[in-house]
C-alpha cells in the first residue's frame, strides 16, 4: 500500500487542542507519515506564489437578545475578535442583526454612571459595544424595532449637548428589503445604497461596499417580511414581501441591492439574513445570484463542526459551514451561531479571480463557532486582560449600574425556573406558569370575572437560575439546573431581584382585558401550537385553563423550497380544552369542558370568557388572531407612570409589576427559615399537566 502524508497546518488549535494530537496518534497507527516542516511550509509558499486567489477572514455573530450574562460574554468574544483579527488582516466583523433588546442593560444605559458613552442614554452601551468591537455593517433585525423607529434613531445618530458627544452607530445599518422613505424618524438617516462603509456612518442602506486590502467586499442587509407582527415598526416603514411572503418572493426582493453592487464591479458579496428560521435562509441560497456567504440570524441556531467545543448544555443543529449552489451554480454558504456573544462564528475563505468560493479550501480546524467562556479563552491562550478596553470599560459601568438592581429581592425560589427559548416556546414551564398565573391574579383584583390568563413563550427571554455541568460529571445527562446563585454581599442563594425579572420578562409589556367566545378561544390558543415545529415565539403559557395538543398533526407545511408555513385551522392540533376557574364555569361548577378529542361540546362555541392576556398580542403580536372589533370590551389595565403598591419599580399593570407583587405576596424573600419557597420543579413535556403535548407522550 502507499505511504500517505499528513500535515497539521500552523493554524491556531481551535478549542479542542487535544483532538488534534489524538489525529496524530490516530493517522500514525493507519500507517500514515506525518509531513515535515518544510512540507508545511512548502504548502503556503504554493498559496502565497497563487496571487490570483484572495483570503477573507468573516467574523460574525447576531441576536444579542436574550439576556444570557451579555456583560462578561462580550468582554471575553472582544478578546477571540482581537485575537483573530490580529491574525488576518483581511478580516470584516459582521451582525446579521438583534443588536439589541428593551431589558436591563438597555435601561441602565442611561444612568450618569455609563460615562463613557459620552452622553448615557437607554440603550446606548449596546451601540457602544458594537462600536468597541469595530463591527463593519449589520442587519437590521426585529428586536431593533421593539420600540420603535424614534428609538432606533435615537441610537444610531450622533448627538452633541453641553460639550458632550454620543457618536452614534459607527457603521451602517442594512436592509434590502425596508423602505424608510415614509419614516419621519429614519428617513433622515437614509443614505445611498452601495457606498464604502467608512462613508456610512449613523447612516442607513440597502448594501454598502467595504474596501479589504484593495478587494472590494459586497455586504446586502435582509429582514424577516414578519416585522409588524413581531415588533413595531410603526404604518410608514414598507416591508417586502408582505408578512409570510414565501422565499421566493423574499429572494426576488433582495436580489436587485445584489445586482445592483455586481454591476459596479463587485464580485464578493456576504448577505446579513435575518431571518428568524434558518429553514429560510437555507432556501434562500439556491434562489439567490451572486452572493457567496449568508450570514443567518433571529433563529439563534449553532452550526459547528464536529471540533469545536460548545459550551455545557449546548448541542449544534448542523455542520458550519452550511454549503449551497447558488442559482447560477456557485457556492454559497450559510453560517449561523448562538446569541448573546456566547459565541464568535469564523470562517476562512479563499475566492479566486472571480470572486468564487474556493471550496476545497475551506479548514474545519479554523473555520466554526468559538464558544466566549472562560475555556474558550485558555483554548486560544487568551485572558480577560486581552479583551478590547472600550468593551471593558462598558462592562464595567454596566456592571455597577445594574448591581444595585440585583441588590432589589422580593421572592424566593428552591428550584431552576425554565425560561429557556427552546423550553417556553415548545412546552409547558414553571417559569410560565408563575408569571401567567401572576398575570391571572393580578386582573382578577381589578375584575373578579377574569377566568384566563395567555401570554406568549416568546415574551420570556430568560430562566431564572444557572445551569452548569458539576466538577468531575460526564455524559449527556451532566447539565445541572439551580436556582439563583446570589450575588455575595448583595443577594442570598434563591432570591429572586428585580435585575432577575427585569430579565427574563424584558419587554414588559401591559396587561389586557377583553372576552372571547369558546369559538374565539380554541382559534387563539390552536394559533398558538400552530408553529411549535420551528420555535416560535407564538406558543402559549397559561393559567386557568389546561388544554392538550399534537404537536405531531398536520397543522403546518412547509415545503423543501423553505415556503412559509399554512396556518393551522381550530381543531387541527388542539383536541382537549378546560377551563379550570369557577370564573369560566357559566353553570356554577368549578370547571368547563370547552373541547373533548378535538370535538367542541354543544354549548362550548357561544360561551364568554374573560381573558387577561398582553397588550402586544391584544393589538394582533404575533398574529394572535384576538377580535379586534371588540374594543368596548378592551381595558388596558398598565398606568403608565403609576406605581403603587408593596414592589415599586415598574408600572401597575405592567408584567414585571403583577410577577414582583405575586412573588412578594406568595413566596417573598427574608430571613424566615419558615416563608414558603416555590418549589415546583420543571417537567419534562410528556409530564406537563397544563399544556400537555400528546405526540410527546403527555396524557390529558
Amino acid at each position: 500500500m502507499k505511504i500517505k502524508k499528513f500535515c497539521l497546518k500552523k493554524q491556531p488549535l481551535k478549542n479542542k487542542f487535544l483532538k488534534k494530537q489524538l489525529l496524530v496518534a490516530t493517522a500514525l497507527a493507519l500507517g500514515l507519515t506525518a509531513c515535515s516542516d518544510n512540507d508545511n511550509k512548502e504548502k503556503e509558499k504554493d498559496k502565497k506564489e497563487d496571487t490570483k486567489t484572495f483570503q477573507l477572514q468573516l467574523l460574525h455573530f447576531a441576536d444579542v437578545d436574550g439576556g444570557r450574562d451579555i456583560i462578561n460574554n462580550a468582554v471575553r468574544f472582544s478578546a477571540l475578535v482581537k485575537k483573530f483579527r490580529s491574525e488576518n488582516p483581511n478580516t470584516l466583523l459582521l451582525s446579521s442583526g438583534d443588536n439589541w433588546i428593551p431589558g436591563p442593560e438597555y435601561n441602565v444605559a442611561s444612568d450618569s454612571s455609563l460615562s463613557s458613552l459620552g452622553l448615557p442614554d437607554t440603550g446606548r452601551a449596546h451601540v457602544a459595544y458594537l462600536n468597541a468591537l469595530g463591527v463593519n455593517a449589520s442587519a437590521f433585525g426585529n428586536h431593533e424595532f421593539d420600540l420603535g423607529t424614534g428609538a432606533i434613531a435615537d441610537l444610531l445618530q450622533a448627538q452633541t449637548e453641553e460639550g458632550a458627544t454620543w457618536q452614534g452607530a459607527q457603521f451602517p445599518y442594512l436592509s434590502a428589503n425596508l423602505d424608510f422613505a415614509m419614516d419621519a424618524s429614519l428617513a433622515p438617516l437614509v443614505a445611498k445604497d452601495g457606498m464604502a462603509t467608512s462613508e456610512l456612518n449613523n447612516s442607513i442602506a440597502k448594501s454598502a461596499v467595504i474596501d479589504v486590502n484593495g478587494e472590494s467586499i459586497g455586504i446586502v442587509g435582509a429582514t424577516t417580511p414578519n416585522l409588524k407582527a413581531i415588533a413595531s415598526p410603526g404604518d410608514e416603514v414598507v416591508i417586502t414581501p408582505a408578512a409570510n411572503g414565501t422565499a421566493t418572493e423574499i429572494a426576488e426582493a433582495i436580489q436587485p441591492a445584489i445586482d445592483a453592487l455586481i454591476s459596479t464591479g463587485v464580485n464578493k458579496i456576504i448577505l446579513l439574513s435575518h431571518m428568524q428560521q434558518i429553514a429560510i435562509e437555507k432556501a434562500l441560497a439556491p434562489l439567490l445570484t451572486g452572493v457567496d456567504v449568508i450570514v443567518a440570524g433571529g433563529s439563534n441556531t449553532i452550526l459547528a463542526d464536529d471540533n469545536d467545543r460548545l459550551r455545557d448544555g449546548d448541542t449544534a443543529a448542523d455542520d458550519y459551514p452550511l454549503s449551497f449552489m447558488s442559482a447560477s451554480k456557485e457556492p454559497v454558504l450559510v453560517v449561523n451561531t448562538d446569541g448573546d456573544y456566547r459565541y464568535l462564528g469564523r470562517l476562512l475563505l479563499d475566492f479566486d479571480e472571480k470572486g468564487i468560493i474556493l471550496s476545497d479550501r475551506l479548514d474545519d480546524m479554523v473555520n466554526g463557532a468559538y464558544a466566549a467562556d472562560e475555556t474558550g479563552l485558555m483554548e486560544n491562550s487568551l485572558a480577560i486582560t486581552d479583551a478590547i478596553a472600550g468593551v471593558k470599560t462598558v462592562s464595567q459601568e454596566l456592571t455597577t449600574a445594574l448591581t444595585a438592581r440585583a441588590g432589589v429581592v422580593f421572592g424566593s425560589t428552591g428550584v431552576y425556573l425554565n425560561g429557556e427559548r427552546g423550553s417556553v416556546r415548545t412546552e409547558e414551564t414553571n417559569l410560565g406558569n408563575l408569571t401567567a398565573q401572576a398575570n391571572l391574579e393580578y386582573a382578577q383584583e381589578i375584575e373578579p370575572s377574569v377566568a384566563v390568563s395567555i401570554k406568549n413563550g416568546g415574551g420570556i427571554r430568560a430562566p431564572i437560575g444557572f445551569c452548569n455541568v458539576p466538577a468531575g460529571a460526564t455524559g449527556d445527562d451532566a447539565l445541572v439546573c439551580n436556582p439563583p446563585a446570589g450575588i455575595a454581599g448583595i443577594s442570598n442563594p434563591g432570591e429572586i431581584s428585580q435585575l432577575d425579572l427585569e430579565i427574563a420578562l424584558r419587554f414588559n409589556n401591559g396587561l389586557t382585558l377583553l372576552t372571547l367566545t369558546g369559538q374565539q378561544l380554541v382559534e387563539v390558543l390552536e394559533h398558538g401550537v400552530s408553529n411549535v415545529e420551528n420555535v416560535a415565539g407564538r406558543f402559549p403559557q397559561v393559567a386557568g385553563i389546561r388544554f392538550s395538543f399534537d404537536s405531531g398533526a398536520t397543522a403546518q407545511v412547509i415545503d423543501s423550497s423553505g415556503e412559509q408555513p399554512v396556518v393551522s385551522t381550530p381543531g387541527a392540533r388542539i383536541k382537549d380544552i378546560t377551563i379550570l376557574d369557577s370564573n369560566g364555569a357559566e353553570a356554577g361548577g368549578t370547571e368547563v369542558k370547552l373541547m373533548t378529542n378535538g370535538v367542541m361540546e354543544p354549548t362550548a362555541a357561544t360561551q364568554t370568557f374573560r381573558i387577561v392576556t398582553l397588550g402586544f398580542l391584544a393589538g394582533g403580536g404575533d398574529d394572535y388572531p384576538f377580535p379586534a372589533d371588540d374594543a368596548a370590551n378592551v381595558v388596558d389595565l398598565e398606568e403608565e407612570g403609576v406605581q403603587s403598591g408593596d414592589i415599586l419599580f415598574a408600572d401597575n399593570g405592567t408584567e414585571q409589576d403583577a410577577f414582583a407583587e405575586y412573588l412578594n405576596r406568595n413566596f417573598p424573600a427574608d430571613d424566615d427559615t419558615a416563608t414558603p419557597q416555590y418549589n415546583v420543579a420543571d417537567t419534562p413535556a410528556a409530564q406537563d399537566k397544563n399544556i400537555v403535548n400528546l405526540n410527546a407522550g403527555g396524557v390529558f
